[in-house]
Order: C-alpha cells, then sequence, then structure tokens
C-alpha cells in the first residue's frame, strides 16, 4: 500500500510505504553513466598528485633544496630538525587535522545541499597548492619553505576533498553497482596517474634545465583541476531530505559535535558498520603501511636503485588498474577479455565481501613474499660499491665508485654503537672516492658524470689495509681486481649479508632455492612484488569503500565517510610507527611480518560483516530520515 500524507516535520508530502516485511525494498536511485564517469574522472585528476608529486618527485627535490640552503638541520624553535622529520611531522599534521573535523564537516554536508560546493572549494585549495608547488624557485633560499607550506596545503585539500568525494558515492547508483562505481573510479586513477607519470620521467631524465622539476609539479595540479572540472559539471549535488536552514559558525560547529556524539552512541543500531570499521582500521592500516614504506624498504633493505624504483611504482600503477576492473568481476560476475575477445567469464560473483577477503589474503600473502626478497649474492668485480683495480704501469691501484651505489650517510649526529660512516670516510679519504661539501661539512662518493664515465682515483697509501678491516662494519661492497691485494669484502649490513635476523634464514633458503636458480636479481624480484601490489591493490581499495558504501545510510553518507577518513588517517600514523618498533628491536623483515599481521586481524574480523544485517539498518535509516514508513501488512 503506498500512500500520501503532509508530514508536520517537512514542508512537502512524504511517502508512507506499507508492504510485507519480507519484501525488498530499494530506497536507492539507478546510476547515471554521465555522473558515474564524471565521477571516476576525479579520482583520474587528483592520482597525479599522489603518484608524481607525492611519491616519485617532490621529496627528492625538497631534500636537494634543503640541504642546499641549510645544510643536514635548521632551527625549528630553538630546535635543531632534519629535513625528513620537518616534512614528516607537517604532512601528518596536515592530515590529522582533516581527519578530526571531517566527521563534524561531514554532519553539516549531510544537513544542507553542499557536498559539491565542499568538493569544489577544497579542490581549488589542493590543486591550487599543488600547482603554486612549481613557483618554489622564485623564493631564493627559501624554495624548501615554500614547497613544504603549499605541499601542506595541497594535502590538506585533497584529505577534505577525499572525505565530500567518497561521500558522493552511496547516491551514485544501487547497492548491487556500489562495486564497479567504486573499482572504475580507482582504475581511472591508477591509469591517469600512470600515464602523467610516464610523461614526468620522461621529461626528468631526458631534459635539462632548472625549470623541468617545477613544472612538471605544477602540470600535476593543472590535470587535477581540468579533469575535476567534468566532475563539478557531470556530478549533481546529492538531494537532502532534512534541509536544514543556514547557521553560523559556532552553532553548526555546537550541532556537529552533539550529532557525533549520538552517532558513537549508535553502536548498536549501526553495529555491523561499526566492525567493519574497525576491520577497516587494521587492514588499511597494513595496507597503507606497505605502500607508504615500500619506497624505503626497496633501497635500504635490498639496495635497489632509483631506476629500478621507478619500474616498480610504474608497474603497480598499471597493473592496479586492470586489477580494480577484475575485482568487480570477481564480485559481481561478467566477462573478462578485450571487445570481441573474451578471456573467460564468471557468472555469478563471489560478492563484495569474498572479493575483498580474496584481496587481503593476496597482501598477507605479499607481505611474506617481500620478506623472501634478497639482493643475489655477488660474484662479479663490477657488482660491487668500491672497485679498486690494479694498474701494472704504475703497480699501483685506481678506485672508482659503482653508480648505483647509495650515498654516504648525510648527517653528523650518531647514536652510542652506530657506525659513523662520516668519520669513516673522513679517516679513509685518501683511499676512498670521495668529496668533501663545504656547504654542507660532510662527506659524499665522487661518483663521476655518469655510469659510463665514473671518476678514478688513483692510490699508493699504507692505509688500504686499515680501509679493508673497516669495510667488515660497513653497509658498503669492496673488491679488489689484481695486484698483490686482489679480494672481496662484503659489509655487515650490506644488502647480501644475511644471517642476523630472525627471518633471515627463510630469506636465505628463498633466495639459494628459488631466486638464485630463477636467475632473478633483486630488481625482478621488486617488481614482482609490484606487479602483485599492483593485482592486490586494485581491488582492496575499491571493494574496501564500495562495501562502506552499502552499509552507509545515504541521508548520513558525508558524517560516516568522516569516519571512515578518521580510521584510514589514524591508521596510517599508527601503522609506520608499529613497522618502524620493531625494526628497531629485530629487523626490517620483522616489521613487514608485523604489518602482514594488522592486515591478517583485518581480514578475520571480516567474518563477523554481516552485510545483508549492514544494508537493512542504512535502509531503515534512509526511509526514517525521508517521512517513509515500512510497515507489515496482516
Amino acid at each position: 500500500m503506498v500512500s500520501f500524507r503532509p508530514n508536520a516535520q517537512y514542508s512537502w508530502p512524504c511517502v508512507v510505504i506499507a508492504i510485507d516485511m519480507a519484501a525488498n525494498v530499494e530506497l536507492d536511485r539507478a546510476s547515471d553513466p554521465k555522473a558515474v564517469t564524471g565521477y571516476a574522472l576525479y579520482d583520474w585528476g587528483k592520482s597525479a598528485f599522489e603518484t608524481s608529486v607525492t611519491v616519485a618527485i617532490l621529496p627528492l627535490w625538497y631534500a636537494y633544496l634543503f640541504l642546499e640552503a641549510n645544510g643536514l638541520t635548521t632551527s625549528v624553535f630553538g630546535k635543531l630538525v632534519t629535513s625528513d622529520a620537518i616534512w614528516a611531522y607537517s604532512v601528518s599534521g596536515a592530515a590529522l587535522m582533516v581527519a578530526l573535523i571531517s566527521p563534524s564537516l561531514g554532519v553539516i554536508a549531510d544537513r544542507r545541499a553542499i557536498k559539491m560546493w565542499w568538493l569544489r572549494i577544497l579542490t581549488y585549495v589542493g590543486a591550487g597548492g599543488t600547482f603554486l608547488i612549481g613557483f618554489a624557485l622564485l623564493f631564493d633560499g627559501h624554495e624548501w619553505l615554500w614547497i613544504l607550506v603549499m605541499f601542506v596545503i595541497a594535502n590538506v585539500g585533497l584529505n577534505g576533498a577525499g572525505v565530500f568525494y567518497n561521500a558522493l558515492l552511496p547516491h551514485l547508483g544501487k547497492d548491487e553497482e556500489m562495486d564497479n562505481i567504486s573499482n572504475r573510479a580507482f582504475a581511472y586513477g591508477y591509469l591517469g596517474g600512470g600515464l602523467l607519470l610516464v610523461i614526468h620521467f620522461a621529461m626528468v631524465f631526458t631534459l635539462s634545465g632548472d625549470w623541468v622539476i617545477p613544472f612538471c609539479l605544477s602540470s600535476a595540479g593543472i590535470w587535477w583541476y581540468g579533469f575535476a572540472l567534468l566532475t563539478f559539471k557531470w556530478v549533481p549535488e546529492p538531494p537532502i531530505e532534512n534541509e536544514m536552514d543556514a547557521m553560523g559558525i559556532i552553532d553548526s560547529t555546537k550541532l556537529a559535535l552533539s550529532e557525533i556524539k549520538k552517532t558513537l552512541g549508535e553502536t548498536q543500531k549501526f553495529r555491523t558498520l561499526f566492525i567493519y570499521m574497525i576491520a577497516y582500521f587494521f587492514f588499511i592500516d597494513g595496507i597503507n603501511t606497505v605502500t607508504a614504506l615500500g619506497g624505503v624498504y626497496g633501497p635500504v633493505v635490498l639496495g635497489l636503485t632509483s631506476l629500478q624504483l621507478m619500474i616498480t611504482i610504474l608497474a603497480v600503477q598499471f597493473v592496479a588498474w586492470p586489477s580494480a576492473l577484475f575485482f568487480t568481476i570477481l564480485s559481481n560476475g561478467g566477462r573478462v577479455g578485450f571487445r570481441n575477445f573474451t578471456l573467460f567469464t564468471i557468472k555469478e560473483g563471489i560478492g563484495t565481501k569474498k572479493a575483498l577477503s580474496v584481496a587481503l589474503a593476496g597482501w598477507v600473502f605479499l607481505c611474506f613474499a617481500a620478506v623472501s626478497f634478497s639482493p643475489l649474492v655477488l660474484e662479479n668485480h663490477e657488482e660491487h660499491d668500491i672497485m679498486y683495480e690494479w694498474d701494472e704501469s704504475s703497480e699501483a691501484y685506481s678506485v672508482h665508485i659503482n653508480y648505483d651505489t647509495f650515498g654516504i650517510a648525510q648527517k653528523l649526529d650518531y647514536s652510542e654503537g652506530e657506525f659513523d660512516e662520516q668519520s669513516w670516510a673522513a679517516t679513509y679519504e685518501s683511499v676512498l672516492p670521495v668529496e668533501f661539501k663545504s656547504n654542507t661539512g660532510t662527506y659524499n662518493w665522487a661518483y663521476g658524470e655518469s655510469a659510463d664515465e665514473p671518476e678514478f682515483f688513483t692510490v699508493n697509501d699504507s692505509m688500504l689495509m686499515p680501509l679493508f678491516v673497516s669495510i667488515d662494519q660497513t653497509r658498503f661492497s669492496l673488491s679488489v681486481s689484481g695486484g698483490p691485494l686482489e679480494r672481496t669484502i662484503v659489509g655487515i649490513d650490506h644488502p647480501t649479508n644475511l644471517g642476523d635476523g630472525p627471518l633471515d634464514g627463510y630469506a636465505i633458503w628463498v633466495r639459494d632455492n628459488v631466486w638464485a636458480k630463477l636467475g632473478l636479481d633483486v630488481g625482478l624480484q621488486f617488481l614482482t612484488l609490484g606487479i602483485m601490489m599492483g593485482m592486490v591493490l586494485g581491488g582492496s581499495q575499491g571493494l574496501a569503500r564500495s562495501l562502506f558504501g552499502q552499509m552507509v545510510p545515504e541521508t548520513r553518507s558525508a558524517e560516516f565517510f568522516g569516519f571512515f577518513g578518521f580510521f584510514g588517517k589514524v591508521a596510517a600514523l599508527i601503522g609506520p610507527l608499529i613497522y618502524g618498533t620493531m625494526t628497531i628491536i629485530f629487523d626490517s623483515r620483522v616489521g613487514v611480518l608485523s604489518v602482514a599481521m594488522l592486515i591478517l586481524i583485518g581480514a578475520v574480523m571480516m567474518n563477523w560483516v554481516d552485510v545483508d544485517k549492514g544494508r537493512a539498518d542504512a535502509r531503515a535509516e534512509d526511509a526514517k530520515n525521508r517521512g517513509i514508513s515500512l510497515e507489515s501488512e496482516e
């Protein structure tokens, strides 16, 4: 039975639906293809900031400019701090600030037709801040400070816009369409960000001039804003059923805080949704940690070169794109192929929850695989970091450094028991290919112009033998080819030197029995990791958002997605802390294993998530807020 009656609370008629409780009441609206495309194009645009700016280009440029301006440290409120510390604290602070206010903003956005308005404003902030990063060279001597301020502003825009962008998802289609919409958006993001990253890499490695990097960074802001314009044009403002009158800041804040307090007291009402949010906290904590620290784990633990790292980053992007689409098919069923060519067909999907669980299982497997990765044992002279070569005519050694060798640690404050690389370089500067930088007061390798044109130094010094003894305590390797001192030495902390860590036995066994026999060096191993990461990343992120969107009331989507963003940002802070702590106590491989446990906990908790119950709770809340009553008939 359907009837209309005036509602005292609202100025418009409300629909009262009386049906059998066993019937399926669909309150969702079917999707509009143009709106869905507009939604996905926003991910296409803003991913340029997350790939080119945040991961690939800006951190290294910022570190370089900071070093040129300040040396290793600068004074902040009377304390000497390093560039990476300032960077980490500033970015984390900006993200946490947005996370804390997101639920409050969400409450207001659910009661006023301002979701698209907020998305537009915060995009201006994020894309504008990104664009202005490229003007750093105008601030001579303070480039690093301008970069830091603009990057923080861009992050505020990105994280804030993300709340309202995600909150649009439940309004774009029916529950059964959520997987497709969410995963398509992520697929667009991986592809769009990856394509621009290829262009930026090509520019950085083929063009010269101080303008190249600033141009790349500014173009990421233009890319983000340009595609966002299509989002603003094609995605409509979601309807508001209980729109309130405009309020001042103080009154709005009071309302928001009271509603948040009320929501937190509704754990039984939305029990399934809150269980999922806790599970999400654990597994997204682990996933974010893996993606954030992969760029550190590769070079530091595995000895990866910059080129190998860049190739892996691109692999992640371009594998995650089709993977996101595949997980949609895995969840809902469909065809896998190209146009008229079909690889295989999945007649019936396994559902969002099970598909997400498959992706999480893949993440756990990936972490165990990462623990096993290790460089192969050095066999050739050219593979070592420091290379001495005997010259018969002069009866002396010449030395040069491998172009792929990581630099000498650029710090002066070594803790007790830590090997002092700067003091070591100073002691043996007569027999090492090093140069002293007066602006920083530190030593670095004298690499030469390129890998094909290394800088050679002739040595004939009694310090060679003491140097050879000292190498054992370093993270470098040394090879002497020819002459009376021919030998190879691998330092205790060199990536190939395993055996001290609790999990090194596992890594050694896999290296000797799998990687060595397959002939896979560490670059190919890490590329394998990147491909695996792309495969599970494409499914886990989209499905996690989709599942949340299915269980969130449309009438309170911004509020709950505010909590969703809060959990994600807090998790992003805790995961690296756990990894860092376990690394300090044990080593990096144990740190990776601890991350796997976080994902596993979240995956196990998924067993307690009753998706049908969550959807029913969301529909009931929407019915109440829309003035719709669901009554059973006798």
